[in-house]
């Protein structure tokens, strides 16, 4: 059985306690230094946690970091490289970017972030930007065909590299935003794994920060400087369904503090003889179970 990483919250240095970022974004004072070091630590130790939870990376891992050029995949690729710096194993990182040759899309901005980290990368060109504008009917979202051909275009640009992880960065709101998405509109109870296999079977895909907030990734982006590239495709549609749901979450955590914490932990403690899916739980065998149970039951009190 392979090792996975483990992360230990108490060990740090100076190497790896403090990330690559340009001197001017330096906090000033001592209590944003404390409150930045606390917030990058936080983000460490979720992502520790749920590599270790479900086993996401393992000795000789090669990790394909999906580099979109916004907050969340930044942070991921951040942590990563600062947790790879303590792990027990040896696993080795790779930033790909897809350039979908969306209009006005600044190429320049990855490569020369990328070069400054020393962070092994690779920018992958796919029009996919026309297939998509083509195929959508005026008025409809985008964002279900671009998904899929972007996910086709990265899972076998994972094999050609020879990468058996691919990290997307989706967090806990991600996740709990599509479990609402397939309720409300796709009738099933299902949303983000933190780590797939996929249906082929050819590759694994990991969500590392899934246990980390994205008030917490959005703060630790702007200390940072990440140079954030705006989606100009799907992020400025109007009445997009995951913003609606999205608002309606926000909306639930102010009003009740510590209600997307509780949501979250449901995704994560099922209970399949409390729903009502018969390929889940064994509905037509419970007379059977019962009968057997009377059976000890009533042996059990022969032998009192």
């Amino acid at each position: 059985m392979q090792d996975a990483v483990t992360f230990d919250p108490h060990q740090h240095d100076s190497a790896s306690s403090t990330p690559s970022r340009p001197a001017s974004s330096q906090p000033s004072g001592a209590q944003e230094k404390r409150d930045f070091n606390k917030l990058q630590k936080r983000l460490r130790r979720q992502t520790g946690n749920a590599i270790i939870d479900y086993g996401m990376i393992h000795e000789g891992d090669r990790v394909m970091v999906c580099l979109s050029g916004g907050k969340d995949s930044y942070t991921l690729l951040e942590i990563l490289r600062n947790l790879q710096r303590n792990a027990p194993v040896n696993f080795s990182l790779v930033a790909v970017n897809l350039d979908q040759k969306q209009p006005g899309f600044p190429e320049h901005v990855l490569p020369e972030y990328l070069e400054a980290t020393g962070v092994e990368y690779h920018i992958l060109e796919r029009d996919t930007y026309s297939v998509v504008k083509e195929k959508t009917p005026e008025g409809k979202t985008t964002c279900a065909l671009c998904s899929r051909l972007r996910r086709g275009s990265l899972y076998g640009f994972a094999e050609q590299i020879g990468a058996n992880k691919i990290a997307l960065g989706h967090h806990r709101e991600d996740i709990l935003e599509t479990l609402f998405l397939n309720m409300f509109y796709g009738g099933s109870l299902k949303s983000m794994p933190p780590k797939l296999l996929s249906d082929d079977g050819r590759n694994m895909v990991i969500r590392p920060l899934a246990y980390c907030r994205e008030a917490d990734i959005a703060e630790f982006s702007r200390q940072m400087q990440f140079p954030i590239i705006p989606c100009n495709l799907c992020g400025s549609q109007p009445n997009l369904q995951r913003q609606v749901v999205k608002e309606m979450l926000a909306e639930w955590e102010a009003k009740h503090p510590g209600r997307l914490e509780s949501m979250f932990k449901a995704v994560t403690n099922v209970a399949p003889s409390q729903l009502a899916d018969r390929e889940l739980f064994d509905f037509a065998g419970l007379e059977e179970k019962q009968a057997r149970m009377q059976a000890s039951r009533i042996d059990i009190q022969q032998e009192l």
